[in-house]
């Protein structure tokens, strides 16, 4: 099988990421390269993401070289991938997903949770659903803006840098740079909730190229894409980009019974109004439930919220 050309950003995460396809391909007999792109979200650090206008930060600039025909395959953090795609494009595949839950960092000892925090802390954080969620639970916290790779922000908070107490991140991305001994409490999903997709990786290919669909089949974990097909659907279905403070998470439920439950979230961005819903997430249509869930949510006020 001839080569695929792998796009991804530069950041030690983003080729962590793709060096594990490369690799899993390979066990599957297959072969690959990694072709480096910089995107928009990468060169301006500046700002926090939801202060940028547009979509896809992450993700624009891989997918127009996807197709120009620079690269074949376009290896994203699935969260950062917006839940419409440019036309010619679908997903190739989702493989198993990692840890989906947000964690958090601290510098000080003894802390193992978000109620820990003394008043008026500093807590970092680079998304408008973190820092929303985090509003609603603790007003007393003082939130601040924070940008950078995933080594820079937990090289912040433990240099305590401008004061700051702890950060929010996700448990996936400190796992896959062997940063998980930085974590000082993994939190509930039903506490702080994470972005839909957050955990996974999305694999884009062009729609027509059956080549690099076939390659990437055997890296599809069929659990990990139906729940992350339920998250995005509650996303689509409200409206709301990857920046937006709505989040979700799937419950799996106990035993292997396969009920598996979509939960959906949105918050008020300064954290007076939260609003959660769930529906049961049925195996053969997994997006229905994120069509559902997003019903319940505008019923309580939803669209309100998001400035529908």
């Amino acid at each position: 099988m001839t080569g695929l050309r792998l796009g991804t950003r530069g950041s030690k995460l983003a080729l962590w990421q793709a060096e594990w396809v490369r690799a899993a391909l390979s066990r599957h007999g297959g072969s690959a390269e990694l072709v480096i792109i910089k995107t928009r979200g990468d060169a301006d650090v500046d700002r926090p993401l939801h202060q940028l206008e547009g979509k896809g930060f992450f993700t624009k600039e891989i997918e127009d070289a996807l197709l120009d025909g620079r690269i074949d395959v376009a290896v994203h953090s699935l969260k950062d991938l917006p839940t419409s795609l440019p036309e010619g494009l679908t997903l190739g595949a989702v493989p198993e997903r990692g840890d989906p839950r947000d964690v958090l960092i601290t510098r000080r000892e003894g802390i193992s949770s978000i109620a820990g925090l003394t008043p008026g802390a500093k807590i970092g954080t680079s998304s408008l659903r973190r820092v929303a969620q985090i509003r609603y639970l603790r007003p007393d916290l003082e939130v601040v803006p924070l940008r950078g790779n995933v080594p820079t922000r937990v090289d912040k908070v433990m240099q305590g840098r401008g004061d700051l107490a702890a950060a929010l991140l996700a448990a996936a991305g400190l796992e896959r740079l062997e940063l998980a001994a930085r974590i000082a409490a993994r939190l509930d999903p039903l506490e702080l909730m994470p972005a839909p997709g957050q955990g996974a990786l999305g694999l884009e290919v062009r729609a027509d190229d059956r080549t690099a669909r076939a390659a990437l089949q055997p890296l599809e974990d069929p659990a990990s894409a139906r729940a992350v097909a339920a998250e995005r659907s509650l996303l689509a279905a409200l409206g709301g980009g990857c920046q937006a403070p709505v989040a979700a998470s799937c419950d799996h439920g106990e035993g292997g019974s396969g009920k598996g439950r979509l939960f959906g979230r949105v918050t008020a961005q300064d954290g007076s109004v939260q609003i959660t819903a769930s529906a049961e997430i049925d195996e053969r249509d997994p997006a229905a439930a994120g069509v559902a869930v997003a019903h319940l949510l505008r019923a309580q006020g939803a669209s309100r919220l998001l400035g529908r």
